[in-house]
């Protein structure tokens, strides 16, 4: 069983060079050869799959340290520690405190291009840069979210990273870890039962049942639940009304854990949700629903971030889980604020592309935070441009079309709009860029270069990456090139002020990083919208929910589509975490499971382990 890439390609790669199809391509001209390219290479590419360890078996080989010497790397000691087993543990907010006089790390962030239904290995590239920081004298800490179980038992699987660049535990990082996700299922369905035991003694508050924003949410992804009718039955069985069930990572709740940063904080945030409105338009607060206390009860433990480590024991602070294309995409503030004094890097990672998750990494979460970016790192790979070409359709749990493995960096240059356009965004915010080419062994080395040239013509920093295979070791050129890109001087900005009108903000956001000429509101958007700024939510940051596989709001549309129309259905505030999302399109905020989920493979074998979880 080869152990990386580098043996693959010594065994049975290297067999395969009198073909020229690991650097170049075969004689267009000569048919035969043609096809002998082609099914060497989906030979090789079977070879590489079929004896390349799974992530279980790499998580589980790997030698992990105890965790007071993984805490000891960051200065901090034991008496900050609250073990879990012996795999885990909770790390005390008094290391905010403790570390405060330690010097401050650069901080960079990972995203990426639109990614492909497939992912890109944005987690297992930030992994991979944690590692490689070590390989080249440097201390680096991680600060990642937790997966949700509904991708996890859904389409994409385990969420941990991948191959010899992954956080371990991996099964319980997959699978509850410390509980937090059910902790905030908990404290957010239980507000929901205070609103509609508040509605069955009398409603004294006079909330509009048609205006009752506050939902029920659920770790699973189940369409069913997206609309529901509640109270059925008779009189004691509650008021009848019509709502439905978003997924915990959407829950604002799990926002709040993500923004808050201390535990006054958090009991501020929950206080201030808005459950529903009055007939007369005035907001209606968890506070005055009297659920905000039991809440942060129920959010006590949740609140301390948990302590990880990757396969070659970098330190990996895990917290927080929000949705990247529904809701803020980030890990917590506090992670951070505990990471950024346990090294020399603290590395993070923020949902999709740079139009997403770091968007709002940079207008929503170092807004609360106070943090200011160093660099970012743009993962991009050879498929994804090729995707965006036009060219290839990818679909989620299918094989790559056949025509997408061979040789050809005009595709790549074809997509490469959708990459000009990510640098920009990342630009936009006067933060530095630098282009991660995740490799895959299907990929060849003029499809590299021509990345590479793409990224260098928009002053970007560019390494070929090979951490999933090669660890920390394969990403060592990301590492020297992220570090140089520190050295820098930050420009940071916002996009928008807080002083500007909600729509302001939304339009700034999907003109300048969406490239929408421009936006239009349904009426209950228009609606919604006013109502905000009507009730002094008005100087609150965009969260805008939209489809992950396009800058644009239409999912159909690749590359970098310009002038465009973003139209906004709807508009929610979770005033508790600090910013309005606005909803576009077919937007869900509850997935639904696809024909043959992840669920239906993840079971154990006869030995008791766990199967189909990588």
């Amino acid at each position: 069983m080869y152990q990386t890439l580098a043996q693959a390609r010594t065994s049975r790669f290297h067999q395969a060079e009198r073909f020229r199809i690991v650097d170049q391509a075969p004689p267009v001209r000569d048919l035969p050869y043609r096809f002998a390219y082609f099914y060497v290479v989906l030979d090789l590419w079977e070879c590489f799959r079929m004896s390349f360890p799974t992530d279980l078996d790499i998580a589980r080989a790997a030698t992990p340290k105890p965790m007071q010497e993984i805490a000891a790397m960051m200065g901090i000691g034991k008496h900050l520690l609250s073990p879990y087993g012996t795999e885990l543990a909770k790390i005390s907010l008094d290391a905010i405190d403790e570390l405060s006089d330690r010097p401050k790390a650069k901080y960079v962030v990972v995203t990426a291009i639109t990614p492909t239904p497939l992912g890109e290995g944005k987690t297992t590239t930030a992994v991979g840069l944690g590692q490689a920081m070590k390989h080249v004298g440097k201390n680096a800490v991680l600060s990642l979210r937790q997966p949700s179980m509904g991708p996890t038992f859904g389409i994409k699987g385990g969420a941990a990273g991948g191959g010899y660049s992954q956080v371990i535990p991996m099964e319980l990082l997959n699978l509850h870890l410390t509980g937090d996700f059910h902790a905030v299922t908990a404290a957010h369905n239980l507000l929901s039962a205070m609103v509609d035991n508040h509605l069955h003694h009398g409603n004294e508050l006079g909330l509009d049942l048609d205006n009752i924003t506050w939902r029920r949410v659920l770790d699973v992804n189940d369409r069913a639940l997206r609309n529901i009718v509640i109270g059925l039955g008779g009189k004691m069985d509650g008021v009848v009304r019509q709502t439905g069930f978003d997924i915990t990572a959407a829950s604002e709740v799990m926002a709040i854990l993500a923004l808050a940063n201390s535990p006054d904080d958090l009991r501020e945030r929950l206080g201030r949700i808005v459950v529903g409105y009055t007939k007369a338009g005035q907001p209606v607060t968890a506070e005055q629903i009297k659920g905000a206390g039991s809440m942060a009860v129920i959010m006590r433990e949740a609140l301390l971030p948990n302590l990880l480590q990757t396969i070659e024991n970098t330190p990996v602070i895990v917290h927080a889980g929000p949705f990247g294309n529904i809701a803020t995409g980030n890990s917590s503030v506090i992670g951070d604020l505990i990471g950024i004094r346990g090294g020399d890097y603290l590395i993070t990672e923020a949902g999709f592309g740079a139009d997403m998750g770091a968007e709002r990494f940079f207008n929503i979460k170092c807004r609360a935070s106070g943090l200011v970016p160093d660099a970012a790192v743009l993962v991009a790979t050879v498929r994804a441009l090729k995707a965006h070409s036009g060219k290839y359709k990818i679909v989620a749990g299918k094989p790559l079309p056949d025509d997408l493995l061979a040789e050809n960096p005009d595709d790549v240059a074809a997509g490469a709009a959708n990459l000009r356009k990510q640098i920009e965004n990342v630009k936009a915010h006067g933060v530095t860029p630098v282009v991660a080419i995740n490799g895959f062994p299907t990929d060849h080395a003029s499809e590299h270069d021509a990345i590479r040239r793409i990224a260098e013509s928009m002053g970007a920093r560019v390494a070929v990456c090979t951490h999933f295979s090669d660890g920390g070791a394969g990403a060592t050129d990301l590492a020297q090139a992220v570090i140089e890109a520190c050295e820098e001087e930050s420009g940071f900005h916002f996009l928008y002020a807080d002083t500007d009108s909600l729509k302001t903000k939304i339009e700034k956001v999907a003109t300048t990083i969406y490239g929408a000429e421009r936006v239009e509101y349904e009426a209950a958007a228009n609606k919604q919208l006013q109502t905000y700024e009507d009730n002094g939510f008005g100087n609150l940051p965009v969260c805008i929910a939209k489809t992950h596989l396009s800058i644009s709001g239409d999912p159909s549309l690749k590359g970098a589509p310009t002038g465009h129309t973003l139209t906004v259905r709807e508009a929610r505030a979770s005033v508790g975490a600090g910013f309005v999302y606005p909803i576009c399109g077919a937007m869900s905020t509850m997935p639904g499971l696809s024909k043959e989920p992840a669920a239906s493979r993840i079971d154990f074998d006869d030995e008791g382990e766990i199967i189909g979880l990588s």
